[in-house]
């Protein structure tokens, strides 16, 4: 059977026409190289499941107490995910695309799509509570990444079952940070001859959502460990997870992590040291701060350099003081490493500033916030040369003078929006930015999220701590 038959099947077609096509392609010896995948899953579904591609059921779509206990074991995943299933959705709905967060059962428990068009949806089983095994329902996007453990796409004629044949499906497998499958994402849609340009950029989009959500659930999960994102300058998808503990040794690998290093679970438990891997700076792991801080590693086997960025442990008192703290901290960064300047990447020198010096610089920066603060002019405080200056620095603070600075003003721009009422202009202008859009800039890619949204988590959780005064507040409004 000529492999265009598996692409571009008319929805249209006949119920027998169509199960005829697949029966064929079923029963051939050796299927069509570009449809091969697809095939071998068509025969799981004949020789393993006996699932009817002329059946025409519609999906199950389990009721709401079924959901609930659904979600439950996954309900980490799902706390992770939510801001990935929004920016995901955000891509994918001029496409009329929905969006589904299924477990490993193929059972949708989160989702996203047009509510006005939530009784379509259901029709077709794309929607909360639809149930896409490839036991169940055939070949499929959901069900077949389940099975496979890779990204898949099925569209229209791809289905095994004749019902689908008018669908599209993207799914991509969700890993935990000890490598199991534990969820799949999925982006659905009603595709009615409509052309299939996005197609591969709705996998990618999936793809690229689903290695955030991990990278949220690996740093969530070994966030009292030192954390390590590293990838190779201009290698497309091998950036990788490792956590090690206070003595460099190796607690974690995310998937591409194992692959790539040959890590298993045999060499995890044995604590393998991070100099198996890399030649690095010890150094870097002796700092007191909170803040990330990027280097460049050799690889030991290769000699090959890898952009690394270090995510110090999460301080359990911050935490415990601050519960948003820790979706701050696990906010993915692997989409950073490719932009790694050289430069902010000095080699660490033997010497370094006076405790006395090092206080003096510290305090100057904090106490001149709101001016603009020049790398010669905290030299000239230290009594050095500027390059001297900003080696010393590195090496007494852990990050580079521009670094730490950024870092302050940063801190205090969260202070100011948790503790003051100011408006996002005045907090620029207070704290050393040049307007609203450079300091969102930065403080989005340090936080995690805007700064509207921090001042909105703090508004939200003083009035779950402070109930009395809002009923007070609402009775004075009365």
């Amino acid at each position: 059977m000529p492999g265009a038959d598996l692409h571009r099947v008319d929805p249209l077609v006949a119920r027998s026409r169509y199960a005829d096509l697949v029966e064929s392609a079923v029963a051939a010896e050796s299927p069509d190289p570009t449809d091969g995948e697809i095939v071998l899953s068509w025969r799981r579904c004949v020789g393993d499941y006996h699932v009817d591609p002329r059946s025409s059921a519609t999906p199950h779509i389990i009721t709401q107490t079924e959901l609930t206990l659904f979600k439950e074991p996954v309900s980490d995943a799902l706390l992770h995910a939510r801001e990935e299933i929004d920016r995901l959705y955000a891509i994918v709905r001029q496409e009329d695309y929905v969006v589904l967060l299924c477990n490993r059962e193929g059972v949708a428990i989160q989702h996203r799509g047009d509510e006005a068009k939530a009784e379509q949806f259901k029709h077709w089983g794309i929607w909360l509570g639809g149930v896409w095994s490839e036991q169940v329902e055939g070949t499929n996007g959901i069900g077949t990444a389940i099975v496979e453990q890779r990204p898949v796409f099925v569209h229209c004629g791809q289905h095994f079952r004749t019902r689908h044949a008018n669908l599209s499906c993207a799914g991509a497998p969700i890993f935990d940070a000890g490598n199991k499958l534990i969820a799949v994402l999925d982006a659905s849609r009603i595709d009615m001859g409509q052309s299939d340009r996005t197609h591969g950029l709705v996998l990618a989009a999936v793809i690229a959502s689903v290695r955030a959500i991990e990278e949220r659930l690996f740093r969530h999960f070994f966030r009292r460990a030192w954390t390590i994102a590293a990838a190779p300058p201009q290698t497309s998808g091998a950036e990788l997870l490792l956590a090690v503990d206070d003595d460099q040794c190796v607690v974690g690998a995310d998937r591409v992590a194992r692959e790539a290093l040959g890590l298993g679970e045999k060499g995890l438990l044995s604590g393998k040291s991070l100099s198996t891997f890399f030649h690095y700076d010890r150094s870097l792991f002796r700092r007191g701060d909170e803040q990330d801080s990027s280097a460049r590693w050799m690889r030991v086997d290769s000699e090959r350099t890898w952009n690394v960025l270090i995510t110090p442990p999460l301080r359990t008192s911050k935490e415990l003081r601050n519960s948003e703290y820790a979706v701050i901290h696990s906010r993915p960064r692997l989409n950073t490493l490719k932009d790694l300047p050289v430069e902010a990447i000095p080699t660490p020198s033997r010497g370094g500033l006076s405790p006395a010096v090092t206080r003096r610089v510290c305090d100057y920066i904090a106490g001149h916030l709101d001016e603009k603060i020049r790398l010669d002019g905290l030299a000239t405080l230290a009594g050095l040369s500027t390059d001297h200056f900003a080696r010393a620095f590195h090496q007494s603070v852990g990050v580079p003078p521009h670094a730490y600075l950024l870092r302050r003003r940063l801190e205090h721009v969260e202070h100011m929006l948790r503790k003051t009422h100011a408006s996002l202009s005045e907090i620029a202008l207070a704290t050393g930015f040049s307007d609203q859009s450079h300091l969102a800039r930065h403080f989005r890619r340090w936080a995690g999220m805007s700064p509207r949204q921090v001042r909105w988590t703090e508004g939200n959780s003083s009035a779950q701590r402070n109930p009395m005064q809002k009923s007070n507040l609402a009775t004075q409004g009365r």
